[in-house]
């Protein structure tokens, strides 16, 4: 299993004065100054609810090439690093971008990363 990727789900809950065409914007022009360029990560997916619980809510799709590559930019699973050893574009995006869009800390978001199969 050692190079199966890795998918992390990321889900973002805007504040209630945030407006999701902006906080679309935002994405795009993050996308454009090239912050989600990280080593390992091999795409992304920014996705909007349909449907169901998530519907008309954000989320994003990263997809990593395997579990050394995303332990190389976060840590084992049982020991993350700390917020002050992220990739230096990661904390560009999560407190310049991310931040005034969300109800709470970027750190504190509902995510879940899984193993492919």
């Amino acid at each position: 299993m050692e190079n199966h990727p890795v998918i992390s789900v990321h889900e973002y809950e805007l504040k209630p004065s945030a407006e999701g065409a902006q906080f679309e914007r935002a994405f795009k022009e993050a996308e454009a100054r090239g912050l989600f360029e990280l080593p390992g990560l091999l795409q992304y997916h920014f996705v909007k609810g349909i449907r169901g619980a998530r519907k008309y809510k954000y989320a994003v799709i990263w997809i990593y090439e395997n579990k050394k590559a995303w332990e190389q930019l976060w840590g084992p699973v049982d020991k993350p690093i700390p917020k002050s050893k992220y990739p230096d574009k990661w904390l560009t995006w999560e407190n310049e971008v991310l931040a005034p869009f969300l109800r709470q800390d970027p750190d504190a978001i509902s995510f879940t990363s899984y193993l492919v199969l």
